[in-house]
């Protein structure tokens, strides 16, 4: 019994994690449902939960710049770029270039001259480091609220682009700064190669680590294999450029990009439906632990504040505030009058006004901020700084964007979404009739088979098509007609197959069916149900 101590004793700390890591998911899924319930976006009640849980007793978790920027930023990245569209991107790709480079350079020197002036004694290169800290915007729940507020799709992949890419350009810049403030002064040659290096060494890792997840994916079809590479694939592509001293953020990206949008040439469609699952658990998770990370380092954010006059702590914080909430709609002004978007339209006012407003700053900032070195010039003014531009824009912007966009009336046109779904849908059946008419020609299907998939084929064409009619002539009834069908039809289809799924259990529980032939059937059934409309 003395020796059975021992290890019990040994295996407490790790219990400990285990309770504390249990905890920690407990409080993410209750957050996740009360945001919800109350409508209230996920990121800001994250954000405030975590600064209540810091004030209470029992323990917090410090942020790890190292821990963050290496191990949660690059799959949060990998599985935004995963569902972006990089047709989309690339078409505004100009005004996004100008957001993610030009917009982040612009605000990271004007943050850095307002504290050089404000701060007696701080010096350029220390304020600019701040500067980049807080320069990029984190977009997850900018483009979270807006989503649900039905943004135009334009915004959101003005929104999603620029978040995308501007890491890069302010992590290039955040140690361009460190290494002058530290080392004593800018070497202008030399940053700018490291910039362009950083830029043309990130694409070039990500291009490569996608190229080599791309022909592994085509000749290995087990779904567990390509997910298992799927979850590799954004550390990959971060170490590599690393290793090269690029740009590990936008290796990331590109490589994510590239895949996302490979995967349907790539993939099978098991494959497809389990790394959609996949990335949304891990963005699920791994977003909620972000934001209630940010919430807990308050006490240490204000805690080394006393050495500072309070005249000096205000003066830098709402001047690091105003300058981060001014240049981004200037910036926009500026671009409306001399950039025009692929489509050949200019930025309306109305999307200038939103787009200034979807400028949150996340955990990135926040991560830079703490990596400044311990004896770095008034860092915990630095610090402070850099979490009040979070809150501010986290809290602030992110409770108010919905009520803006509605107020702007910036509303996606569903009809229009609608019809060319239902477009491409037509044609896509009408593809699967053409090619079942060639093999019937190569006699190389039993034609009584073709017959009947021929028939449930016509079938889906004439829905599709009263339904695109519907959609084109603009006939109210009609459409509501169809509508009507579609939902009635989705609810019946699944009540039979919730019957259909009891008769199988009763199979099971009979002792007529083995559990893995139900699984079967089940798997079966869930396909059915999840292509269902509703």
């Amino acid at each position: 019994m003395p020796r059975l101590s021992q290890p019990i004793r040994d295996d407490l700390p790790i219990l400990d994690a285990i309770l504390i890591g249990l905890g920690g998911l407990l409080i993410i899924l209750a957050v996740r449902v009360a945001a919800d319930r109350t409508g209230m976006p996920a990121a800001v009640l994250f954000v405030l939960t975590g600064t209540v849980l810091s004030v209470l007793p029992g323990p917090t978790d410090h942020l790890d710049p190292d821990v963050v920027l290496e191990l949660l930023i690059p799959p949060l990245l990998f599985a935004a770029a995963l569902n972006a569209s990089l047709l989309q991107i690339r078409s505004h790709l100009r005004l996004i270039a100008s957001l993610s480079i030009g917009l982040v350079l612009a605000t990271a020197v004007a943050v850095g001259v307002t504290l050089d002036l404000l701060v007696p004694g701080l010096g350029f290169a220390a304020a600019l480091a701040l500067g980049a800290a807080v320069a990029p915007p984190d977009p997850v729940a900018a483009l979270a609220i807006g989503r649900r507020a039905r943004m135009p799709e334009r915004l959101t992949t003005l929104i999603e682009g620029e978040g995308l890419l501007n890491d890069a350009t302010a992590l290039t810049l955040y140690g361009i700064a460190v290494s002058a403030a530290v080392g004593g002064g800018f070497a202008a040659p030399e940053g700018v190669g490291r910039f362009l290096w950083a830029v043309a060494g990130g694409v070039a890792a990500g291009l490569a680590v996608a190229w080599a997840v791309r022909l592994v994916r085509t000749r290995v079809e087990d779904p567990l294999v390509q997910n298992a590479l799927s979850l590799a694939t954004p550390f990959g592509a971060f170490a590599l450029a690393q290793s090269a001293e690029a740009s590990g953020v936008l290796a990331v990206v590109v490589a994510g990009l590239w895949v996302g949008h490979q995967s349907s040439r790539i993939d099978t469609s098991e494959t497809r439906l389990q790394t959609r699952s996949v990335w949304r658990l891990i963005e699920f998770l791994l977003e909620g632990y972000v934001f209630l990370l940010i919430g807990q380092q308050a006490p240490e954010v204000v805690d080394g504040l006393g050495e500072y006059a309070t005249s000096t702590v205000l003066a830098a914080a709402l001047g690091t505030v105003g300058v981060v909430l001014l240049v981004r709609p200037l910036w926009l002004l500026w671009l409306r009058r001399i950039t025009r978007v692929s489509d050949g339209t200019t930025l309306s006012l109305r999307e200038v006004v939103a787009l200034s407003w979807a400028g949150t700053r996340g955990v990135i900032t926040l991560a830079t901020a703490f990596a400044l070195p311990l004896d770095f010039p008034d860092r915990h003014l630095l610090l402070f700084c850099a979490y009040l531009v979070v809150l501010v824009t986290l809290v602030g912007q992110g409770l108010t964007f919905a009520p803006l966009l509605r107020s702007l009336r910036l509303r996606a046109d569903e009809n229009e979404e609608r019809r060319v779904r239902a477009e491409a849908r037509l044609a896509s059946i009408e593809a699967g009739i053409q090619r079942l008419d060639e093999l019937l020609a190569d006699e190389r299907v039993p034609p009584d088979v073709a017959r009947r998939l021929r028939r449930a084929y016509i079938s889906r064409r004439d829905r599709a098509a009263a339904g695109l009619r519907s959609l084109t002539d603009d006939d109210d009834e009609a459409l509501d007609r169809v509508t009507a069908g579609v939902e009635a039809l989705g609810r019946l289809r699944r009540e039979m197959i919730d019957a259909e799924r009891d008769e199988l259990i009763r199979w099971r529980d009979a002792g007529r069916l083995p559990d893995a032939s139900l699984r079967v059937l089940e798997r079966e059934l869930d396909y059915q149900e999840g292509s269902l409309p509703g």
